[in-house]
Protein backbone atom coordinates (compact mmCIF):
# COMPACT_ATOMS: atom_id res chain seq x y z
CA UNK A 1 0.00 0.00 0.00
CA UNK A 2 1.76 2.80 -0.90
CA UNK A 3 -0.79 5.98 -0.73
CA UNK A 4 -1.57 6.24 3.36
CA UNK A 5 -5.27 8.14 4.60
CA UNK A 6 -3.18 11.39 5.18
CA UNK A 7 -1.80 11.36 1.51
CA UNK A 8 -4.92 10.45 -0.39
CA UNK A 9 -6.84 13.40 1.64
CA UNK A 10 -3.72 15.68 0.89
CA UNK A 11 -4.58 15.13 -3.08
CA UNK A 12 -8.24 15.22 -2.64
CA UNK A 13 -8.00 18.97 -0.75
CA UNK A 14 -5.35 19.82 -3.60
CA UNK A 15 -7.18 18.85 -6.75
CA UNK A 16 -10.62 20.29 -4.97
CA UNK A 17 -8.60 23.69 -4.65
CA UNK A 18 -7.51 23.55 -8.62
CA UNK A 19 -11.07 22.54 -9.23
CA UNK A 20 -12.14 25.77 -7.17
CA UNK A 21 -10.47 28.00 -9.42
CA UNK A 22 -10.58 26.48 -12.72
CA UNK A 23 -14.27 26.80 -12.21
CA UNK A 24 -13.55 30.20 -11.50
CA UNK A 25 -11.75 30.86 -15.02
CA UNK A 26 -15.49 29.66 -16.31
CA UNK A 27 -16.77 32.66 -14.99
CA UNK A 28 -14.41 34.87 -16.44
CA UNK A 29 -15.91 37.83 -18.34
CA UNK A 30 -12.67 38.29 -20.36
CA UNK A 31 -12.11 34.55 -20.92
CA UNK A 32 -12.09 33.49 -24.54
CA UNK A 33 -14.22 30.62 -25.60
CA UNK A 34 -11.40 28.79 -26.55
CA UNK A 35 -10.01 29.57 -22.82
CA UNK A 36 -13.00 28.17 -21.33
CA UNK A 37 -13.77 25.14 -23.17
CA UNK A 38 -9.51 24.33 -22.19
CA UNK A 39 -10.71 24.81 -18.65
CA UNK A 40 -13.96 22.18 -19.16
CA UNK A 41 -11.60 20.10 -20.21
CA UNK A 42 -9.70 20.03 -17.25
CA UNK A 43 -12.50 20.35 -14.88
CA UNK A 44 -13.79 16.84 -16.44
CA UNK A 45 -10.41 15.44 -15.85
CA UNK A 46 -9.52 16.46 -12.58
CA UNK A 47 -13.18 15.27 -11.55
CA UNK A 48 -12.42 12.05 -12.59
CA UNK A 49 -9.07 11.72 -10.81
CA UNK A 50 -10.57 13.35 -7.55
CA UNK A 51 -13.60 10.74 -7.77
CA UNK A 52 -11.01 7.97 -8.04
CA UNK A 53 -9.23 8.98 -4.90
CA UNK A 54 -12.22 9.69 -2.69
CA UNK A 55 -13.27 5.61 -4.16
CA UNK A 56 -9.71 4.65 -2.89
CA UNK A 57 -9.48 6.37 0.39
CA UNK A 58 -13.14 4.65 1.17
CA UNK A 59 -11.82 1.56 -0.02
CA UNK A 60 -9.04 2.10 2.04
CA UNK A 61 -10.76 3.29 5.64
CA UNK A 62 -13.32 0.60 4.94
CA UNK A 63 -10.20 -2.31 4.46
CA UNK A 64 -8.40 -0.58 8.06
CA UNK A 65 -12.20 -0.27 9.57
CA UNK A 66 -12.21 -4.60 8.88
CA UNK A 67 -9.29 -5.43 9.93
CA UNK A 68 -7.75 -6.36 6.05
CA UNK A 69 -5.33 -3.62 6.15
CA UNK A 70 -3.44 -2.61 8.84
CA UNK A 71 -1.72 0.84 8.44
CA UNK A 72 2.23 0.77 8.70
CA UNK A 73 4.39 3.85 10.59
CA UNK A 74 7.03 5.27 8.54
CA UNK A 75 9.55 6.95 10.71
CA UNK A 76 11.09 10.56 9.46
CA UNK A 77 15.21 9.96 9.60
CA UNK A 78 16.30 13.42 8.63
CA UNK A 79 19.99 13.90 8.28
CA UNK A 80 19.88 17.77 6.96
CA UNK A 81 20.97 20.29 9.16
CA UNK A 82 22.63 17.86 11.88
CA UNK A 83 26.40 18.12 11.97
CA UNK A 84 27.09 14.38 12.58
CA UNK A 85 26.13 13.59 9.21
CA UNK A 86 28.80 15.91 7.59
CA UNK A 87 32.17 14.85 6.30
CA UNK A 88 33.64 17.94 7.77
CA UNK A 89 31.87 17.17 11.83
CA UNK A 90 34.27 13.91 11.46
CA UNK A 91 37.31 15.57 11.57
Amino acid sequence: MAETIGSLADKISIIQLKIFHMREQLDRADATQEHKAACAGKLEVMGAQVRDLEDELTQLVSDVAAGRVKLKIYRQFKMYNDPRYRASAAK
